[in-house]
C-alpha cells in the first residue's frame, strides 16, 4: 500500500482526521513520548445532586466522562490560581 500524501498544515490534518480518514500513515510516532503525571490519588467528594445533574448535562453535550470533565476543570483552575498568585 502506498503511503498517503502528508498534510500541508494543521488545518488540513485536522480536517482529514475529523472526516474520519485513517491518519496513521501521516503520523511519525518514532518521537512520541508518554507523559505520566505522577502517582494517582483517589479523592471522594460529597456534591449536591443538582450540581451533579448540571455537570452531567454539560458532559453529555460535549461527550466526555464525568470524572474526566471534573479533572480537566480542576487542572484548569489550579493553573489559573497559580498564575494569579505568581503575579502577586
Amino acid at each position: 500500500m502506498a503511503k498517503k500524501k502528508t498534510a500541508n498544515n494543521t488545518e488540513e490534518f485536522d480536517r482529514r482526521f475529523n472526516d474520519g480518514e485513517d491518519i496513521h500513515d501521516l503520523i511519525d510516532i518514532s518521537k512520541a513520548k508518554i507523559v505520566r503525571h505522577g502517582k494517582k490519588v483517589r479523592i471522594t467528594l460529597d456534591v449536591a445532586e443538582d450540581l451533579v445533574k448540571e455537570i452531567d448535562g454539560i458532559r453529555n453535550t460535549i461527550g466526555v466522562d464525568r470524572g474526566a470533565l471534573i479533572k480537566i476543570w480542576l487542572y484548569e483552575r489550579v493553573k489559573q490560581e497559580k498564575a494569579l498568585t505568581a503575579k502577586h
